[in-house]
């Protein structure tokens, strides 16, 4: 069973990529959440990995960090959730913030994520809620109460997400186009300037 790789990436595409290890190409499977932390094809990459092995195929998932392959290994072992739904689920929320969605049963949270209905988000968090390791970050609690800006980031984030875009390139979008106003813009403006941002 392969565990480990350290070698050059040959390919880089979202969700895939192909890393040669002494002549060999390793076709990977990865989240957004790893693709995302990647440098460009030439660079020398290290991932952790879970080999996947059934009767018609072996698979290769390849995570950045130890959390990301936890949380694919718990998940995939919730019934009815297969590799690409847990890669899914790795993909369209962070990692730290599906720990807490889990921990708090945050069904609506959960079911916001391609893929995932609100029986699974049920499911998840009623099999996984004390399985799950510590998030890397603290959640906050005593953080400072949301401002304007903070409230329309998180409805054009929802607006986004409903048109079919994956969190991390909504989130880079909605973030690039909040940092150029020096105050928080109309909300169909800024829709309209995220839109824009992902086009490019």
């Amino acid at each position: 069973m392969i565990a480990f790789l350290r070698g050059r990436l040959i390919e880089k595409h979202p969700n895939r990529l192909i890393v040669d290890v002494n002549g060999v190409g390793y076709d990977v499977q990865v989240p957004l959440s790893t693709f995302y932390d990647l440098a460009e094809p030439g660079t020398e990459v290290s991932l952790r990995v879970h080999t996947h092995v059934r009767e018609d195929q072996i698979a290769l998932f390849g995570f950045g960090s130890f959390l990301e392959q936890q949380l694919f290994e718990r998940l995939i072992g919730v019934s009815g959730i297969g590799p690409k739904l847990a890669l899914a689920a790795l993909s369209g929320i962070d990692p730290d913030d599906l720990v807490r969605a889990v921990r708090t049963a945050d069904v609506a949270r959960l079911s916001a994520v391609p893929g995932i209905g609100k029986k699974t988000a049920e499911r998840i968090t009623l099999e996984l809620k004390d399985k799950l390791p510590a998030p890397s970050s603290p959640a906050g609690p005593t953080s400072a109460p949301p401002t304007p800006a903070d409230d329309l980031r998180t409805d054009l984030l929802s607006a986004l997400l409903n048109l079919g875009y994956h969190r991390p390139l909504a989130e880079k979008a909605v973030d690039s186009v909040l940092a150029k106003a020096t105050t928080p813009p109309p909300f169909e403006q800024a829709v309209r300037a995220a839109l824009r941002a992902l086009a490019r």
